[in-house]
């Protein structure tokens, strides 16, 4: 019982970071491995995947009625990030992901230190590309990070709220909103790869975990529109300095995902 409360708790937290600026596996995986510390990584990874997505769909649903996205651009990107998340997802034993560490790190302290710098990067929302470039972009960017998610993980939803911010022009809580429908694909992706070749789920420990998510993300979605641009660049921030402190501090830790 104490096991589930804890969890619970941590759950929740995650689902209010997640569904602002994405990491919620920054929280929810380490929870899982140090309370559970008896059951196989991939039991606790399916498990904190079905949890996640508890709380990724609400917010993606709770942001779309509030904010006006571009479906039409979305859901090819999201269709291809889909399909990409489950390639990936496959290709895990075939290619050395500890290779990718260093270079992810890299890439996340060069968006830190220009999201703090440049301190107009998405304040303001001024798309910039025709909608058939939207589409286009959408679907390269959507493939690239979706197959980096099922292949590795980490900084999938920053990396995705970059691309809405530097390569289409949307703002902080705008971009949040965009990357929770493309995250919400590659998570689905990854739970049906996870399921279909042999992977366990806790539900006793999942079921309740993904309702706390779920409250978690309604707050934290309600926190994020209420506050606005400026206050998830600040989380964003927080997020990835976090994120590469992970990955720096554990070298061969399993990523969160």
């Amino acid at each position: 019982m104490l096991e589930t409360i804890l969890l619970c708790g941590f759950a929740f937290l995650a689902g209010f970071v997640d569904s602002a600026v994405g990491g919620g596996g920054l929280i929810q995986l380490p929870a899982l491995l140090a309370i559970l510390p008896g059951y196989p990584f991939p039991f606790l990874s399916g498990t904190n995947k079905l949890a996640s997505i508890a709380g990724t769909s609400v917010a993606a649903y709770r942001y779309a009625r509030r904010i006006k996205l571009d479906w039409t651009a979305l859901l090819p990107a999201a269709g291809a990030a889909f399909a990409a998340s489950f390639l990936g997802a496959q290709a895990v034993s075939l290619l050395n992901k500890e290779v990718l560490r260093p270079l992810i790190i890299g890439l996340l302290i060069v968006v830190a230190i220009y999201t703090f710098v440049k301190k107009d990067f998405g304040a303001l929302h001024a798309p910039k590309l025709a909608h058939r470039r939207q589409v286009t972009v959408g679907v390269i960017a959507g493939a690239g990070i979706g197959f980096y998610d099922g292949f590795f993980g980490p900084g999938t939803g920053s990396f995705l709220i970059l691309v809405f911010i530097a390569g289409f022009g949307f703002d902080f809580l705008t971009a949040s909103a965009s990357a929770k429908v493309v995250n919400f694909a590659t998570n689905l992706a990854a739970i049906i790869s996870f399921l279909l070749f042999g992977g366990t789920i806790l539900y006793a420990y999942a079921l309740p975990m993904a309702v706390c998510n779920i409250g978690g993300s309604v707050l934290g979605t309600r926190v994020a529109m209420a506050k606005g641009s400026g206050f998830v660049r600040v989380l964003f921030l927080v997020v990835v300095a976090a994120l590469i402190a992970y990955l720096i501090v554990n070298p061969t830790a399993q990523p969160p995902k």
